[in-house]
């Protein structure tokens, strides 16, 4: 699916900033509760620290040598909402096509008004080829999507991360040399990975999500492998067991289990792998009678929602519709109505015909923002509780407009550029899932009885 120019009409009564939500519960002018009060303050103030930062990773552990943002000038530091906005908006004119700007759906509003483009991560680097004549990209997200339109842009073209500390969580999961260990344990079981049974099958095909880094890309190209988004895990997975007896799948395993069970797997056949336990935590049993291999990694936004969550939202609004991203535990996709990706909750509230009661389980910076779109609606975060992604959050104004004014200035700043020895396997994987087609459904969206 392609990205979307996102026409924002909020309205008066509901402000689609999540960053005001929080300076009012701050300051005391708001009833509601957030998870950390430092989410008030400018990302700079962490920038030089090691952690993700304030918000919903700000309790995952950070590799070592993980980027880290030098200190951004005072000017912008200190300058007002509408002053970063004003400066972010004479740059872009300024640099008219030479520059196009791509904002992830879980950006702060105060980002995403300057996207030209807003989707998921894949969504949005496969806009940057419709700009094939613009000199920079500059990527409002985390660093492996800055990384994947690098892979995908002109050799050329500058790719820019606003913020070097905006990482990934769960994309950190999986670092390279934890796999490489996985593959090589899995080979003491399964024997010449690359040897094919009678049915013309290998023993595994690794399969990595789009939210993991360039280097794990290359990974799962060099072995035979692939990528999937959240939107065709479905497909990608029918891909895979097309090719191998079992499937490696990394780095979220909420995302496995759920697409996996709903294809029918049984969940004893889904071992977790732990890379820091002897032959991932698991027996030779259990890895030689496995169909997929989950890895232990997951999304710290959508761990936060529970099935408590759910039957508090039924209790209070009857008839509530709840949605949650497959990147939720499997009891809360099993208590949900639905589930699927960001782009499928996006969609399935514009296509609501009559005045719905909506429970979304996502990331709250798209969560508000599609309460402000649709006043039809009454659309609410499962979460109680303020808590942005950690690592969108890094993404401000302030970074916006240093890294857009550095390119009317003649200087590039914050490129992300992926090796080429990693570059042409990470390819390769990427054009497996391009030609890896789904049904004409949204193969990755599934419906419960509840």
């Amino acid at each position: 699916m392609p990205a979307v120019n996102i026409t924002l009409t909020p309205r008066p009564e509901l402000d689609a900033s999540v960053d005001h939500a929080i300076q009012a519960i701050i300051a005391g002018a708001s009833t509601g509760e957030t998870c950390n009060t430092d989410l008030a303050a400018g990302p700079w103030d962490f920038d030089t620290r090691p952690g993700y930062g304030p918000g919903s990773s700000m309790g995952d552990v950070i590799p070592t040598g993980s980027p880290r943002q030098g200190e951004l000038p005072r000017e912008y530091r200190e300058a007002s909402e509408a002053e970063l906005a004003e400066r972010v908006r004479i740059a872009k004119a300024t640099l008219g096509d030479r520059v196009v700007v791509l904002g992830h759906f879980y950006q702060r509003e105060e980002v995403v008004v300057h996207a030209d483009y807003v989707g998921d991560s894949f969504q949005l680097a496969n806009a940057a080829l419709e700009h094939p004549d613009a000199e920079a990209i500059v990527f409002c997200g985390v660093h492996f999507m800055a990384e994947t339109a690098d892979l995908l842009s002109r050799p050329e073209q500058a790719v820019i991360l606003p913020n070097l500390a905006a990482g990934c969580s769960m994309a950190d999961m999986a670092d390279i040399d934890q796999v490489e260990d996985c593959w090589e344990q899995l080979a003491e079981v399964y024997g010449d990975m690359d040897a094919v049974d009678a049915n013309g099958l290998v023993p595994v095909i690794p399969v990595t999500y789009m939210n993991s880094s360039a280097a794990i890309k290359g990974f799962v190209g060099r072995h035979g492998g692939i990528v999937c988004t959240s939107s065709n895990a479905r497909t990608v997975l029918e891909w895979a067991f097309q090719r191998g007896r079992r499937v490696l799948f990394f780095p979220d395993q909420h995302l496995g289990r759920n697409t996996a069970k709903a294809m029918g797997v049984p969940l004893e056949q889904m071992p977790m792998w732990n890379p820091r336990k002897p032959l991932g935590g698991a027996s030779v049993d259990a890895i030689e009678d496995a169909r997929v291999i989950l890895w232990h990694g997951f999304c710290s936004v959508h761990r936060r929602f529970s099935v408590e969550q759910i039957e508090k939202a039924r209790a209070e609004h009857p008839g509530v519709r709840v949605i949650v991203h497959p990147e939720c535990p499997m009891d809360v996709v099993d208590a949900a109505d639905e589930a699927g990706s960001t782009d499928y909750i996006r969609k399935a509230i514009e296509a609501a015909s009559e005045p719905t009661v909506f429970a979304i389980g996502t990331e709250v910076n798209l969560v508000q923002r599609l309460a402000a779109e649709h006043p039809q609606h009454e659309i609410f975060c499962l979460d109680p509780v303020v808590c942005p992604c950690s690592t969108m959050y890094r993404i401000h104004p302030g970074y916006l407009a240093w890294v857009l004014e550095g390119l009317v200035d003649g200087e590039v700043r914050n490129r992300i550029t992926v090796p080429q020895d990693v570059a042409d396997p990470a390819r390769l994987a990427l054009e497996r899932m391009l030609a890896a087609k789904p049904p004409a459904a949204p193969a990755a969206a599934w419906e419960n009885a509840s």
